[in-house]
C-alpha cells in the first residue's frame, strides 16, 4: 500500500498531493516553495488571502487547473509549530484522509517533509500518516443490503521526502499501519451483534489469530471451569444458554517464559444485568460489554505482526450474562477459582465476577505483571466522562509505564486513588470474603478494588473503559461506534516494557 520516494515529481499524474503547512509569517520553504513556483506564487496568495488556512486541522482543496500534473492538492492546517504535536498531526491527517475518501479517489502522494518539524521528526511522521489513513477510513460494514455502487477505499499512497533512510520510513508506515488495522479489528469486534458473536465465536476468533501468528491457545470449556473452580465466571453464566469460554493466548518472544506481561480482557458478549436487570435504555448497547477483550485481541494482533521480544498471556473471561431460572440471583454466595468467597450484591456487576477468575487465571500462566481492560462500571463515565479512561493500580512502576505508553498512544487515562478503607469496603460482607457490590459511592473504585483482590501482591493495573470503549459522534480518526481503546496503549506497553522496573 505505501510507497517511499525521495524524490517528488510535481508532473507525475496522481489523483491528489497532500500537504502541509504552519501558521508562519515567512514565504513557504524547500518543495513547498517550488510548488508555490509552479503556481506562479498564487498559493501564498491564497494563504495570505485566508482561502488556504494553516490553522489547525483545516483542510482546504485546491484544484491545480493542469499547472502541474497531479489533479488536486489538499492543504492540511497544522496551526503553530510551537504546538505542534504528533497527535494533533494524526487528527489533522485523519480528517484529511476521510475527505480524500470521501472524494472517491484511490491513489494518494503525501508530501512528508511538509509534516514534519522540531516537535514531530519524519519518523513519527510517517507513522501518523499511515495510522491515521487506517484508522479514519474506517467502516463497520453492517447487514443493510448493498448498493450496486461499491464504496471506493484509497488503495495505494505514494510517500514522498528528503529521507535519511528509505528503509525506516517504510518501517515507521508500516508499524503504524499495523496499529491502526489492529485497533480496526478491535473496533468490529464490539460493533457486532450480541447474536453474532458469542462466546464461542469470540474463542474461534482467537483461535484463527492463534494460527496466523503461531501463538499458542488454550480454550477452556464449561467442563474444565468446573473441575479448576472458576465458580465466579460459571456463576455468570449460568442464566444462558451459550456455553462460557476461558480463552488463553500465549506469546514468547524471550528464551525463557518469565517477565511474563498478562493482559485480562472482560469479554461479556451482551449484559441484560441478569436479576439486577438494567432499564430499557441502558440495555440497549450492551453489545459493547466486551470492549476489553477485544483491546486484548487487537493488542495480541499488533504482537503477533511486530514480534516484540517480551512474553505476553492474554486471558480473556467470555459469556453473556442473561436471565433465566437457573440465572445468578442478589444473595447468592459463590467460590472464585482462588478460593475467595463472594456474596453477590448486584448481579449486573458481572464483570468483576468474570475478571476474578481470569486475574487468577493469568497469574496460573506465569502472569508477573497484569493489566485488566474491562467496561466496567458506569461510575468511571459519572467521574470521568466519555474521553478519558479510569484507572487503578497497586504498583507505581508498573503504573508509569502503562500512562507513557497511553501517552504516546493517544489514549488519555487517569488514575483514580485506592486506600484501604476502599479495600475494606469489599472486603465488608458478613458471610463470605468478599462483596462484588459495595454501593454506588465511589462505584469505579469499588470494581477495581474487586478485581485487585485477586491479582493481590502481582503488580497490577486496572482500567476502566466503559466511557471510552464507544462514541456516539463521527470523529476525526473514525466513526461513531466502538473506537477500539487500549489496543494501542497495550500494544505500545509491551512494545517498550521494562522488566528492570519492579
Amino acid at each position: 500500500m505505501f510507497t517511499v520516494k525521495k524524490e517528488l515529481n510535481f508532473e507525475n499524474d496522481n489523483e491528489c498531493l497532500i500537504v502541509g503547512i504552519f501558521e508562519r509569517p515567512n514565504k513557504f520553504d524547500g518543495a513547498l516553495a517550488e510548488l508555490d513556483k509552479k503556481f506562479d506564487g498564487q498559493l501564498t496568495e491564497l494563504v495570505k488571502n485566508g482561502d488556504l488556512s494553516a490553522k489547525k486541522k483545516a483542510v482546504s482543496k485546491v484544484h491545480t487547473f493542469g499547472k502541474i500534473g497531479v489533479k488536486r492538492l489538499y492543504v492540511v492546517g497544522l496551526g503553530r509549530e510551537t504546538n505542534y504535536s504528533f497527535e494533533g498531526l494524526r487528527e489533522a491527517l485523519g480528517k484529511t484522509f476521510k475527505a480524500v475518501k470521501g472524494d472517491k479517489l484511490q491513489n494518494v502522494s503525501v508530501l512528508l517533509t511538509s509534516f514534519t518539524n522540531e516537535n514531530v521528526d519524519e519518523l513519527d511522521a510517517a507513522h501518523a500518516i499511515s495510522e491515521a489513513l487506517s484508522l479514519s477510513t474506517y467502516t463497520f460494514a453492517g447487514y443493510k443490503q448493498k448498493a450496486n455502487d461499491p464504496e471506493k477505499s484509497i488503495e495505494q499512497v505514494s510517500v514522498y521526502g528528503d529521507f535519511s533512510d528509505e528503509n525506516e520510513i517504510q518501517a515507521a508506515l508500516t508499524v503504524g499501519y499495523t496499529y491502526g488495522k489492529a485497533t480496526n479489528s478491535a473496533r468490529t469486534l464490539v460493533n457486532l451483534p450480541g447474536n453474532m458473536l458469542t462466546a464461542t465465536d469470540m474463542a474461534n476468533y482467537a483461535l484463527e489469530l492463534a494460527g496466523k501468528y503461531k501463538f499458542e491457545a488454550e480454550i477452556l470449556e464449561k467442563e474444565d471451569m468446573l473441575k479448576l473452580g472458576m465458580g465466579a465466571l460459571l456463576a455468570v453464566n449460568q442464566g444462558s444458554v451459550e456455553p462460557p469460554k476461558m480463552i488463553v493466548l500465549k506469546y514468547q518472544g524471550k528464551e525463557e517464559w518469565t517477565d511474563v506481561i498478562g493482559l485480562v480482557g472482560k469479554g461479556i458478549t451482551f449484559d441484560t444485568g441478569g436479576y439486577s436487570i438494567k432499564p430499557k435504555d441502558g440495555i440497549v448497547g450492551m453489545k459493547a460489554d466486551m470492549g476489553g477483550a477485544a483491546a486484548v485481541l487487537g493488542a495480541m494482533e499488533i504482537i503477533g505482526e511486530l514480534r516484540p521480544e517480551q512474553n505476553v498471556v492474554a486471558v480473556i473471561p467470555s459469556t453473556d450474562n442473561m436471565i433465566s431460572g437457573n440465572a445468578l440471583k442478589p444473595d447468592d454466595v459463590i467460590t472464585s477459582m482462588s478460593g475467595k468467597t463472594i456474596e453477590v450484591l448486584n448481579t449486573d456487576a458481572e464483570g468483576r465476577l468474570a475478571l476474578a477468575d481470569a486475574v487468577t487465571y493469568a497469574k496460573h500462566h506465569g502472569a508477573n505483571y497484569i493489566v485488566d481492560v474491562a467496561t466496567l462500571t458506569g461510575g468511571v463515565i459519572i467521574a470521568l466522562g466519555n474521553d478519558t479512561t479510569g484507572a487503578l493500580t497497586n504498583n507505581e512502576a508498573l503504573w508509569e509505564q502503562v500512562l507513557e505508553a497511553s501517552y504516546e498512544a493517544g489514549e488519555p487515562i487517569w488514575r483514580l486513588p485506592l486506600f484501604e478503607k476502599d479495600i475494606q469496603r469489599v472486603r465488608s460482607s458478613k458471610i463470605a470474603d468478599l462483596n462484588n457490590s459495595p454501593g454506588r459511592e465511589g462505584h469505579a473504585i469499588m470494581g477495581g478494588a474487586f478485581v485487585g483482590e485477586f491479582a493481590e501482591g502481582t503488580p497490577w493495573v486496572h482500567l476502566d473503559i466503559a466511557g471510552t470503549a464507544t462514541t456516539r459522534k463521527d470523529h476525526d480518526l473514525g466513526p461513531g461506534g466502538a473506537t477500539g481503546a487500549m489496543v494501542r496503549t497495550l500494544a505500545l506497553l509491551v512494545e517498550r516494557f521494562e522488566t528492570d522496573e519492579k
